[in-house]
């Protein structure tokens, strides 16, 4: 038995090999000019469910990515992801020009908003729908705030975060 890899490890590297040869296709026939790089996140303490492999375009059209909150990014992101099967593995994820940290700070500061909002109202708050990863965030910023819980509402794309009073 290999002791220096955790069995996944070798899993995950092997769907490692298939997005990069499924985004070397893409980019090759397709009509952007992009370039990728795959390389291993820092770690995170506070989110054990953060990605281990950022898979980072750059090139003249990685701007096209980026437009309408990283919708393209998001899309290639979830059809990668789905080809390779790996779908609901949050353990590699896709970024533009350092979008997605700026993206988790937004959604945080947004929560925090919200949550005051709902604290000083006592009315519920309706935040925009969001994808799974980016509804997550919001989860997560606001599960110490005694004063506030969220639920998710709604199906598909249109699926939001709803903050409520604490019961």
């Amino acid at each position: 038995m290999d002791t220096e890899h955790h069995p996944d490890e070798h899993a995950l590297e092997k769907h490692l090999s298939a997005v990069e040869s499924l985004l070397h296709t893409f980019i090759e026939h397709g009509p952007f000019e992009l370039t990728f790089t795959i390389r291993k996140a820092a770690a995170q303490a506070e989110d054990p469910e953060a990605p281990e492999y950022i898979v980072d375009f750059s090139g003249p059209d990685a701007d096209l990515l980026l437009e309408k909150n990283a919708t393209l990014l998001n899309a290639i992101e979830y059809v990668v992801l789905k080809a390779i099967r790996l779908d609901e593995d949050r353990r590699i994820a896709f970024d533009c020009q350092g979008w997605r940290p700026t993206r988790i700070e937004e959604l945080q500061l947004m929560a925090k908003v919200a949550a005051e909002r709902v604290i000083d109202t006592g009315d519920p708050f309706t935040l925009n729908p969001m994808n799974p990863r980016e509804r997550r965030i919001v989860h997560l910023a606001l599960r110490d705030q005694p004063k506030v819980r969220t639920q998710s509402e709604g199906f598909g794309p249109e699926r939001k975060v709803v903050i409520l009073p604490a019961k």
